[in-house]
C-alpha cells in the first residue's frame, strides 16, 4: 500500500490519519479508565476489610 500514490488528496489523507489517531487515543483512555476503576474498587474493598476486622490482631 503506497500512500504517496493514493488517489486521495492531502486533506483527505490527513483527516483519515487523524481519525485513526483519535480512535486509538479514545481506546487507550477507556482502557486506563477501566483500570483506574478496578484499582479504586480494590482500594475501597481493602479499606472496608481493614476497618471491619477485629482490633485484637496486633502486629
Amino acid at each position: 500500500m503506497n500512500f504517496c500514490e493514493s488517489s486521495r488528496n492531502w486533506s483527505e489523507r490527513k483527516r483519515f490519519f487523524q481519525a485513526r489517531k483519535l480512535n486509538f487515543l479514545v481506546s487507550a483512555k477507556e482502557s486506563y479508565e477501566r483500570k483506574l476503576a478496578a484499582i479504586t474498587a480494590s482500594i475501597s474493598k481493602l479499606e472496608e476489610q481493614m476497618n471491619s476486622t477485629s482490633p485484637s490482631v496486633d502486629s
